[in-house]
């Protein structure tokens, strides 16, 4: 399907688009009509009004793995931090939660890591991020956008009790969505209006003593990951309930030894492309892609990709 969209169509979404640069917040994009209207919903008025289902947000896969933070290539996936990213318009964040050595297994030791634990050793050896900081940090930048919902995808290496304790402490857990099996997903507006801007995913099986995080394969589906080259990126489910209606678009490519390729981040972050991909995706699957998951966000500009495909009414 790809190709077969149309110049015409694709032009005119890239020009609603704006063309936003990937320095320039998200919150501050909104149009002069939108300004006029009223108070907007992560940049757009129109966005209050839908379901948090019904919107595109952009994300950082690995979000905290960044040369700024200390961590470099191969584990790193972004040269920029949290600040810089938040700041460029991203409001979904991927991050994986370790403890600093093995066996040492303290609310302390959280940190964020970006591997496994098989080798034996903890990955945070090849640099880690304290994970009380780091969600304290984005604590602070939602109080400054409170209008604005935030997204956390946890791949979690601690104990849950350690997890709550560490967003306990950063005063996050308090900004909680509550999301119930097959209910439908309330409105942005009533998510902010309500207090309770943040929805918290992990990729483990759910757990009835936490509810507040939720589990990824049976609230949301995801697509492949980590394709060789774009013509491989597909809009099929990998992993997850495909009947649930958030999904992840993951959209990032893979070099040597199957580690994310920097050298490509412009190619696979291309606004035309990943507009293309999205709509590819949304009428395969109904709806439109609730993430485009990426790496290197600093390369290309999923921020207008994503403000592209919000500001669309229907794929075709």
């Amino acid at each position: 399907m790809r190709g077969s969209l149309g110049a015409l169509a694709l032009t005119t979404l890239l020009m609603l688009s704006g063309c936003v640069t990937p320095t320039v917040p998200m919150s501050e994009t909104e149009n002069e009509e939108d300004a006029e209207a009223g108070e907007a919903c992560n940049g757009l008025v129109v966005l209050c009004e839908r379901s948090y289902s019904d919107v595109t947000f952009p994300e950082t896969h690995n979000a905290f793995s960044t040369h700024e933070d200390g961590i470099y290539y191969p584990a790193a996936n972004h040269q920029t931090g949290l600040l810089a990213q938040w700041n460029a318009g991203m409001r979904a964040f991927m991050i994986d939660t370790h403890y600093e050595t093995l066996g040492d297994e303290r609310v302390e030791t959280v940190r964020l890591c970006h591997g496994d634990d098989d080798r034996g050793f903890s990955p945070c050896s090849y640099g880690n991020v304290n994970a009380e900081s780091w969600l304290s940090q984005l604590k602070g930048l939602m109080e400054g956008s409170p209008r604005d919902v935030v997204t956390l995808l946890v791949e979690n290496y601690v104990q849950p009790d350690h997890l709550k304790s560490v967003f306990e402490a950063s005063g996050m857990y308090e900004q909680v969505f509550f999301h119930s099996m097959n209910e439908p997903w309330p409105t942005l507006g009533s998510m902010i209006q309500s207090g309770t801007p943040l929805v918290v995913f992990w990729e483990q099986g759910a757990d009835p003593n936490h509810p507040w995080i939720h589990d990824f394969l049976t609230h949301s589906w995801t697509t492949n990951f980590a394709e060789e080259n774009t013509e491989d990126m597909n809009c099929d489910p990998l992993r997850g309930d495909p009947e649930q209606e958030v999904f992840h678009m993951n959209n990032w490519l893979r070099g040597p030894l199957g580690l994310s390729d920097p050298s490509r981040g412009e190619e696979a972050n291309n606004v035309e492309f990943l507009v293309e991909r999205a709509t590819e995706c949304w009428i395969q699957h109904g709806k439109r892609p609730t993430f485009i998951a990426v790496d290197w966000w600093e390369d290309g500009d999923v921020v207008a990709a994503s403000l592209a495909i919000n500001k669309m009414e229907s794929p075709v």
